[in-house]
């Protein structure tokens, strides 16, 4: 996979070219000091992985992630926990805060070369129908039948979403408005731009998060008043 680095600390970039090194499946094709410089580079030359940090002088790492192609991913690198859900809403790969350790740079970067495999395989997998409580979904050239009871959450990722059951992944070639316009609402409920949970599985939330087994996913700010005025204000024990 080819990649680049975004960031404008020297210091910063210096570590994740050390990181990338270290990883055989990525190849670096260059390092930015700006947002601007980076994108007129990748209109010549595209790449597969930007490690992109948040707060940099003119174009934000936030602004230049909602311009770039939708088959370019995107690792943000930042300083700051406070983006976490605004990265989320750009379907980011990951979001690592600084200083960043080996093990979880390459926990990303795994995550980052599944998802890339997924976007250039030809096969279309699918969801091939709905019934009463649960679904077929087509993956890897099988059938599998889901029951609804199954699936904890689902990410959606550009044109693909992952589904989250109790012992296995399935991913499949759809993106999350459409397979959350097929599963019953009173089971499934769209907390943000990349996130479908089944709330029979919440476990906790605040008014940022919900906790569904050791998955804290991010609520965003478009879904927050529907998820609580829907889901959480009809189910409150009243004092």
């Amino acid at each position: 996979m080819n990649c680049i680095i975004i960031d404008d600390e020297p210091l910063a970039r210096e570590g994740v070219q050390l990181l990338v090194a270290g990883i055989p499946e990525l190849r670096l094709t260059g390092s930015f000091n700006n947002a601007a410089s980076a994108l007129r580079f990748l209109q010549q030359h595209p790449a597969d992985l930007v490690f992109l940090d948040i707060e940099m002088p003119g174009m934000s790492g936030l602004e230049l992630a909602a311009v770039l192609s939708g088959k370019t991913l995107v690792i943000f690198i930042t300083a700051h926990t406070a983006y976490a859900i605004d990265s989320y809403e750009l379907s980011a790969i990951d979001y690592l805060v600084k200083p960043i350790h080996h093990d979880r740079f390459l926990k990303a970067v795994q995550k980052a070369i599944a998802y890339h495999g997924l976007l250039h395989r030809p096969e279309n997998d699918t969801i091939t129908s709905v019934a009463a409580d649960y679904m077929f979904v087509k993956s890897e050239r099988k059938y599998y039948k889901v029951f609804f009871r199954e699936v904890l959450f689902i990410e959606g990722l550009k044109d693909y979403v992952v589904l989250y059951l109790e012992n296995r992944k399935l991913i499949t070639a759809m993106n999350i408005k459409t397979i959350h316009e097929q599963l019953p609402p009173q089971i499934f409920v769209r907390i943000s731009k990349s996130y479908l949970i089944n709330v029979e599985h919440i476990a906790s939330f605040s008014n940022n998060s919900i906790r569904i087994r050791e998955h804290e996913i991010p609520i965003g700010d478009a879904y927050r008043a529907f998820f609580f005025d829907e889901f959480v204000k009809t189910r409150l024990i009243d004092r």
